[in-house]
């Protein structure tokens, strides 16, 4: 029980939609009433599960339901989960920028937040006063900041702008000097929200790297959000999933970040027609999606070095200028990392008509999938011009996954080393001249 420096007991958080306040006279009354004779609040007993993908009948929603977890000293928890799943409610919970609705959190210690860029931070006030008046939010004195002063400037790497007002900073200069002023006033826990996808690739190693120092040299104990699964796998211990506001998983890192690919993937098995978290004007719908081989068979796993079709099968419900139509297509691994991209419009791709339904035929002359599983995701849009943003027609994540198995991309006897993309190239020793 000593070495417990966070306990997370029954935390439940609700939210009334469209209303600003606690509610209505008739609802405080009505709580007030049930206060006076000791009862509980009438209204933590409804509330919806927080799916934003439906529609729901009731104006109270649960962003987080019956949390419980245990974090030890020193350990490094990732908490996972899909957008609106209820990580940054959480994280503001545990950072007391938010309070409970039920529950409790005790903790041992200092806990220094980095949730939002900027949070914290003075736009008038110079990057050096910020880091006094952010240490000081913090706890810290005028004393201990300015021990560490010069360290925290150099390891943000904004020294040449330290006297600069931060209203000046972009967004990537205000996050490493945001996470530099947190990470090294000694907090025993650190509580770090996707704000490091801001930063540079550079700037994300390094940090992560600070985090591992404070976690295995200093002992310390850090809350880690991000979509990056890769990023979660080299940093932490432990992972949750938070699904809906409740922790579907609660294990170790590498078990939570399969749970959590897993369930998303299986997104994919729901046919596409009764999809209802697909974005766009829906002048157009993919209802299906499938590969064939060369023969013309349709394949559930595919081989790399192989010639493929995937087919989008559509039906248009309004009209679509053919000239502006517009097809994206993603592929992420298994790390929810971004492998490839294939875009219409970067291979010059033109459209002379989009019938009322019909297909789109994406051809692979040879696979370049190392082994592993991909997830699909595509956009469909209007690209009105140069100058103004696509218009949405249909867009959807996780739409489908591609199960490849290793092959003989090179016709060479040997079969290609799993995971990754298979770079085209010629490889020669060249004699002195």
């Amino acid at each position: 029980m000593s070495d417990i420096i966070l306990k997370v007991e029954n935390l439940s958080k609700q939210y009334r939609l469209g209303k600003i306040g606690t509610g209505t006279l008739s609802h405080d009354l009505n709580r007030w009433w049930h206060t006076v004779r000791g009862k509980e609040d009438p209204y933590l007993k409804v509330g919806e599960v927080n799916d934003r993908s439906s529609k729901g009948n009731n104006q109270y929603v649960w962003a987080l339901k019956d949390i419980n977890f245990e974090v030890q000293k020193g350990e490094v928890l990732g908490i996972i989960g899909k957008n609106g799943a209820g990580k940054s409610t959480l994280l503001k919970i545990l950072s007391r920028v938010t309070s409970p609705t039920v529950g409790s959190v005790k903790t041992k210690g200092r806990i220094a937040s980095l949730l939002e860029v900027g949070t914290g931070f003075h736009p008038e006030m110079t990057g050096r006063e910020n880091i006094f008046l952010n240490g000081a939010i913090l706890g810290m004195t005028k004393k201990e900041i300015a021990s560490k002063l010069d360290e925290i400037i150099e390891f943000s790497g904004c020294e040449r702008y330290i006297d600069t007002p931060v209203k000046r900073y972009s967004s990537g200069m205000t996050v490493r000097l945001a996470f530099a002023v947190a990470a090294h006033l000694e907090p025993e826990i650190l509580v770090v929200d996707e704000v490091l996808a801001v930063g540079d690739a550079e700037f994300q190693k390094k940090a992560i790297g600070k985090m591992q120092d404070i976690s295995k040299t200093d002992g310390r104990t850090v809350l880690f959000v991000s979509h990056n699964m890769a990023a979660v796998k080299s940093l932490c211990t432990k992972g949750i999933v938070l699904e809906h506001g409740g922790i579907t998983f609660n294990g170790t890192s590498d078990d939570a970040i399969n749970y959590y690919l897993e369930n998303s993937y299986k997104k994919s098995e729901i046919r596409l027609s009764d999809r209802i978290d697909r974005k766009g004007n829906r002048k157009l719908i993919i209802k299906d999606i499938y590969a064939k081989n060369k023969d013309g068979v349709i394949v559930g796993e595919m081989h790399s070095g192989e010639y493929y079709k995937i087919i989008f099968e559509f039906e248009k419900e309004k009209e679509i200028d053919p000239k502006q139509f517009t097809i994206v297509l993603q592929f992420k691994n298994e790390n929810d990392e971004l492998v490839t991209t294939i875009a219409t419009d970067e291979l010059g791709t033109k459209f002379s008509e989009v019938k009322d339904n019909g297909f789109i035929e994406v051809e692979i002359p040879r696979l370049q999938f190392r082994e592993g599983r991909y997830s699909l995701q595509y956009m469909i849009s209007e690209k009105l011009s140069f100058n103004t943003p696509h218009q949405t027609i249909d867009y959807l994540q996780d739409a489908f996954t591609l199960n490849v198995i290793r092959g003989d991309y090179w016709n060479s006897g040997v079969l290609n080393r799993p995971k990754g993309f298979i770079q085209e190239a010629t490889i020669s020793i060249a004699n002195e001249k």
